[in-house]
């Protein structure tokens, strides 16, 4: 799409911060030559923000460089327009660099170009797929800042309240809404696939096809987040990607589907039968022994943590098997040129860039080690008494905090200066939560002690 179209007047152009929000400037259309030429520049500490927006003093990118700027290059050629905006609009997905045109290494989407180009150095191309779920609500939960499931106007008016995995008749009475999202999927060039409704009220995932190229699936994954959100509010609906939104009703995940290809285009995990090759081995394996220290980025936020417990669909430690949703990485049945892992770990509120990079980063590591995971589970692995469970998750946001920060792993394959200026960000937004006393404490205990 070009901006020069009559009845386009402005772009936003925006990075991607730690946890995913959106950070930019709204710019007039005749700027659009100069910024695909030069970029636009923003403060390198906006990417360290906490998730609030504030300034993360402990990071080193605020007083300590004069809070210098950094470049935001565009990352693709094509302004693509925002279909849900009143007013028509573009918008330019960007990626921040040092003024001397070197990669800003605390850019979550430079973070997962650096673990893609050791793939690349291998004569390995990562093929990426995700699959984000999210709850549709009703349009005044987020004046209310709680949720409550859509009245649906197609549906005779009644509120959805029920449980319907599955359901055709709850995605029926929402017609509208999806009919609006694949055609802003389609103007976006977002490869949206299936849809089904799951395990919540006005709960859904929405499948994204494999790409081979992680960047542009964290792209499409970040611009498919936008878009949901977007076209929910002209609705009249509320969308979120709040990992556990109720307390006693599914989380929404982020499920990743990854492969690897050789330079003659062929996958390094098929070996022509449904067990896989050792380098898939070896990339469980990985996966299994980082998988508690990037937990941080699979599960980022302190309501993340709630999606993790026994019997809930989301893994409480390490675990593998074929053909098995109760494990943390799961061999999908297919056809052997096929053959993938699924990283079943984290939650759709995550950075999908930096969910990306852990787990190719893992995977890498175990290929590099040539690890071997433990035996496959078959059956439960909630309840399996023979499963190795070394490998425990964190299931507080304080402990996975502690274990990603001292991940020489991590600091190697991601960088020393992103983990310590996420690790940063983690910490004041754990102060900021902390510091508040909750409204169960004052009707628990107010004048009862």
């Amino acid at each position: 799409m070009s901006l020069s179209a009559e009845n386009e007047r402005e772009f936003d152009l925006f990075i991607t911060d730690l946890n995913g929000n959106l950070r930019g400037k709204r710019i007039p259309v005749n700027s659009l030559d100069k910024v695909m030429d030069e970029g636009v520049k923003l403060p390198r500490s906006v990417l360290g923000f906490d998730f609030w927006g504030d300034d993360v003093l402990d990071n080193g990118l605020v007083f300590e460089t004069g809070d210098s700027d950094g470049v935001c290059m565009p990352v693709h050629d094509e302004v693509v327009e925002v279909p849900w905006a009143e007013v028509p609009r573009g918008q330019v997905m960007a990626m921040m660099f040092n003024p001397d045109g070197t990669p800003f290494s605390a850019d979550p989407r430079q973070v997962l170009s650096g673990v893609v180009a050791r793939f690349k150095a291998l004569g390995l191309t990562p093929v990426v797929a995700t699959e984000l779920e999210f709850y549709l609500m009703d349009g005044q939960s987020e004046e209310t800042q709680r949720p409550r499931p859509p009245v649906l106007v197609e549906g005779h008016g009644r509120r959805l309240k029920a449980t319907d995995c599955y359901s055709i008749d709850e995605m029926d009475c929402l017609s509208a809404f999806f009919t609006e999202v694949r055609e802003a999927c389609d103007i976006q060039g977002v490869p949206a696939d299936t849809i089904i409704s799951e395990l919540g009220p006005g709960q859904f995932e929405i499948n994204l096809n494999h790409v081979a190229n992680p960047m542009l699936a964290g792209d499409q994954a970040v611009m498919f987040k936008r878009l949901i959100k977007g076209i929910a509010r002209k609705q009249g609906y509320s969308a979120t990607f709040m990992a556990k939104p109720y307390a006693k009703k599914s989380g929404n995940g982020m499920h990743v589907h990854f492969s690897l290809l050789d330079e003659n285009g062929n996958n390094v995990f098929d070996n022509g039968g449904d067990e896989g090759t050792d380098v898939m081995r070896h990339a469980v394996g990985g996966l299994m022994q980082t998988m508690s220290s990037s937990m941080l980025t699979f599960a980022p936020h302190m309501n993340s943590y709630r999606r993790f417990m026994s019997g809930a669909h989301a893994p409480t430690f390490a675990s593998w098997g074929y053909e098995n949703r109760t494990v943390a990485l799961r061999i999908p049945e297919s056809p052997p040129v096929a053959r993938r892992i699924e990283h079943r770990v984290s939650g759709a509120d995550a950075n999908p860039y930096l969910v990306l990079a852990s787990i190719l980063a893992g995977a890498l590591y175990g290929i590099e080690n040539k690890i071997e995971p433990p035996a496959p589970i078959t059956g439960d692995a909630y309840t399996d008494d023979s499963a190795d469970r070394t490998q425990t998750l964190p299931n507080k946001w304080d402990d996975a905090t502690d274990r990603f920060s001292q991940s020489d792993v991590l600091k190697e394959y991601l960088g020393e200066t992103f983990v310590r200026v996420y690790t940063a960000a983690k910490r004041q937004e754990q102060r900021k939560l902390h510091e508040q006393i909750s409204d169960i404490e004052y009707e628990a205990y107010l004048g009862l002690l």
